[in-house]
């Protein structure tokens, strides 16, 4: 017995010193397994063990380094100039421009256009038109790829382009898109000379387990066709009824359709990801393409006449920790009159729970839209133990009724807009690859908002007399949830 307890000491106090010991965990985090080391030693141990830190491994972060050197070193001409920010972003928007620009190297660039797509449907018919009508190259990448109508339809076309000669570049996160790697679809795609590339693939599940974190996604949705057109916004190749979670759908996603210079930039970002994989060079990915198929020079790169600024913004477990809960912060302090947020998983850390009060203290309108059913209920119980905190700084919440909201939308002040994967979640903060697209433009933005209002029409406003209302029994379980949530 003595042995037994000894070991049990010397397991927890091990677990308790290195967690101690973490310049990089938040007070929250820290105490959270706390909580699950003492409550739930063995439990605590394992999980810490296999979930605990967020570590890819040191040759995934020094290959990381090496691809953006070389995109630094080769396509500078299309990353943009720091300088770019102040000529072309109102003064008052300039500071979430600028962070944004300090994750990737990715700066404002002036002449994109976009169109918002109507609908799921047109979304998968104007994807796979767009891919039909490829002359040089597909690059595509999912994190969830089902083999259904627009999962399907999206594979067969690119089977098409490859067999005209396209080159055609399609990659699957290993967990999102599991089924359809193994699938014959997958095989179909290969066979056809389409180029596949895992992200994060589980071939050595052991040594994942042992040196990394299984659970470390590639949450992107990146198409870029012809370095001409690119798709940016919540919605994998998958149908709105989501057939492996059906239950909750339809899946309510948003899309932009993107012309110019950002293209070029999500092209990029593509190509980080797909050299990561492949050990590919940069030398392999066309960025602009000419009449005669050559690579544009940084004046015909960026010799768009009419247009918005935009840029790219990716960040994943090998960038600096906290940038994307940092930039939506930058984002929501320079909001001067509205503010309004969807997103289907809401678990802030402090930096972003503060900032969203303090704009609503200082009389900003800001308004939060998320799903009145979640598919997590880890998220659905989380989520809900910030409400009364929200509605008593001013901050008025809507609940959507019309399936699980997907989209991932924010606009101020009918002028700025960020839209793509992330979620305002602690995944999307620090265990996801995500990418999102970050635009000053009335016309957009004015579509965004609408887009906005129609999910507000098919939500319910949450009330704080309500939510003071609720059992005691649910508010204590939400903030079990909260407490616990970095573990979980």
């Amino acid at each position: 017995m003595t042995i037994v307890v000894t070991l049990h000491f010397i397991l927890v106090m091990t677990f308790t010193a290195r967690i101690l010991l973490r310049d990089d965990l938040s007070p929250p985090g820290r105490l959270a397994w706390f909580i699950v080391l003492n409550v739930l030693p063995y439990f605590g141990v394992a999980t810490y063990f296999l979930f605990g830190e967020i570590d890819i491994g040191n040759r995934a972060i020094k290959r990381h380094d090496e691809i953006f050197d070389e995109i630094k070193a080769k396509a500078s001409a299309f990353m943009g100039e720091k300088h770019n920010t102040d000529t072309l972003i109102d003064p008052l928007y300039r500071p979430g421009f600028h962070y944004a620009g300090s994750i990737n190297g990715f700066h404002t660039l002036g002449g994109n256009r976009a169109e918002l797509m109507a609908d799921g449907d047109e979304t998968r018919e104007r994807l796979v038109a767009d891919i039909d009508g490829a002359c040089d190259h597909v690059h595509v990448l999912y994190y969830i790829w089902l083999n259904d109508e627009m999962g399907n339809g999206v594979a067969q076309a690119l089977i098409r382009a490859a067999r005209r000669g396209v080159t055609c570049r399609a990659m699957a996160d290993g967990l999102g898109s599991r089924a359809l790697i193994k699938s014959p679809l997958w095989q179909e795609m290969k066979d056809a000379g389409v180029e596949l590339a895992v992200a994060l693939s589980f071939r050595n599940l052991i040594k994942t387990i042992l040196l990394s974190r299984f659970d470390l996604r590639n949450h992107r949705k990146i198409t870029v066709i012809d370095a001409s057109i690119t798709y940016c916004g919540s919605r994998n190749s998958a149908d709105p009824e989501f057939l492996p979670k059906a239950k909750y759908g339809p899946w309510v996603d948003i899309m932009l359709r993107f012309e110019g210079p950002v293209v070029a930039q999500n092209q990029l970002l593509f190509a980080s990801d797909w050299m990561q994989a492949t050990d590919e060079s940069l030398d392999q990915f066309k960025l602009h393409i000419e009449p005669n198929n050559s690579l544009a020079t940084e004046s015909q790169a960026l010799s768009v006449p009419t247009g918005f600024p935009a840029q790219v913004m990716g960040v994943g477990p090998t960038e600096r920790r906290g940038a994307t809960p940092q930039l939506f912060a930058n984002l929501i302090a320079s909001a001067q009159r509205e503010l309004i947020i969807s997103t289907p998983y809401f678990v802030p850390d402090a930096t972003l729970l503060e900032s969203l009060c303090a704009a609503a203290h200082r009389g900003v309108a800001v308004t939060l839209i998320y799903p009145k059913v979640n598919d997590s209920w880890v998220v659905s119980a989380a989520s809900r133990s910030y409400y009364h905190q929200l509605l008593d700084a001013g901050c008025v919440i809507y609940e959507f009724k019309g399936g699980l909201l997907h989209a991932k939308t924010l606009t101020i002040d009918g002028r700025i807009s960020l839209i793509g994967s992330s979620n305002l979640d602690l995944r999307s903060f620090d265990l996801n690859y995500e990418n999102n697209i970050l635009l000053q433009d009335i016309a957009i933005t004015q579509a965004i908002y609408e887009r906005q209002q129609v999910y507000i029409s098919q939500s319910e406003v949450v009330e704080l007399a309500t939510v003071l209302a609720w059992p005691y029994h649910r508010r204590i379980w939400n903030n079990v949830i909260a407490t616990i949530g970095p573990v979980l």
